[in-house]
């Protein structure tokens, strides 16, 4: 084998340093984060891991430290539009905070316990949840073998586990004041609310704030919130004669309204008001136009990911709950 054709050995921090003229140490120093080195130094070193194509083994690091950079984010439903929306702004947070996310996709159907317990095999330094609640025991060993972990949006009170949850009591009270306002009078909700927290949140705040305004209320189950359980159950809403409906989310709401378009072949069911929930992408597009319940990514990634940052700093603190506020988005549909 010629020179040429044997595979280029893999740079090492100790060729920076001698190319650099400069310790090992400082080459560590100089790809940690907010570690001391002088900036003649860096630039010193940066150039010589430049020429020599020399990139930070950071897996290598984690075993000598224990502790790596690397969270997972264990995820379901990324068919739903906000789901990769909140991936995309947890994930900005982390790097922002110099660390790594290792996204673990899951579905309704997986045991994400089963998926936690993969990540337990490597030195992470937290785990954050948008799945399906997870089992309890799984969040009680992330927290006894000393592993952060942060739920977004769900319900299980677990000793040292934190909880992000959107104020979906408000978004409830938001919808039916916003529908009344409008001049509905039979309204009705459209949510999975026997599998998931929020929508159950949010329907049983709903149906709680019509009923004290005086006005009829009826709920819509559906089997997850999802496009095409809306476009299924549409028809229900003019079998119940409702004048506004308020779905647990934006994708649910919008196969709502593809269902009742004319072009859909439901030109008898009469106008319905309609609101949603989260403010996706699609919900501001001419198609649509959808009134909806904004439920802040960017805000609720800072706040998952500064709650994480601080559990890391003080695994013995009690559990803790913080809540995303939300807000009205007046569009075409109500």
């Amino acid at each position: 084998m010629s020179n040429r054709d044997k595979p280029q050995r893999r740079a090492t921090s100790f060729d920076v340093a001698r190319v650099a003229g400069v310790s090992r140490a400082a080459v560590s120093r100089a790809f940690s984060p907010d570690a001391s080195v002088s900036p003649k130094t860096r630039e010193k070193i940066y150039q010589a891991a430049k020429e020599l194509g020399y990139r930070v083994n950071y897996v290598a690091r984690s075993l000598t430290n224990q502790r790596s950079d690397l969270v997972g984010l264990v995820v379901a439903g990324l068919d739903n539009p906000f789901r990769s929306l909140q991936i995309e702004h947890l994930a900005r947070a982390l790097l922002l905070r110099n660390f790594r996310p290792i996204l673990l996709p899951t579905s309704k159907e997986a045991d994400t316990s089963a998926v936690i317990g993969q990540l337990l095999h490597y030195p992470v330094s937290g785990v954050i949840v948008t799945s399906d609640a997870p089992p309890t025991e799984i969040c009680e060993q992330c927290a006894a073998e000393g592993v952060p972990i942060v739920l977004i949006n769900k319900g299980d009170d677990i000793p040292f586990v934190d909880r992000i949850i959107s104020d979906d009591r408000t978004a409830g009270h938001l919808a039916a004041d916003h529908l009344i306002d409008v001049g509905c009078r039979r309204l009705a909700v459209m949510a999975a609310s026997s599998v998931s927290y929020t929508a159950r949140r949010r329907s049983d705040a709903f149906l709680s704030r019509s009923r004290q305004r005086g006005v009829e209320a009826q709920l819509i189950t559906v089997r997850v919130n999802d496009y095409r359980c809306g476009f299924d159950a549409a028809p229900e809403l003019g079998a119940l004669s409702a004048d506004g409906v308020f779905c647990a989310n934006d994708y649910m709401a919008c196969g709502v309204i593809d269902r009742l378009s004319p072009n859909r072949g439901s030109p008898d069911v009469p106008p319905i008001r309609i609101v949603g929930h989260d403010d996706i992408p699609q919900a501001q597009w001419d198609a649509y136009g959808l009134t909806t319940i904004l439920q802040p990514c960017g805000l609720q990634a800072e706040q998952t990911v500064e709650m994480l940052v601080s559990r890391m700093a003080n695994s013995d603190m009690t559990a803790r709950v913080e809540f995303t506020p939300v807000e009205l988005i007046k569009r075409k549909t109500s």
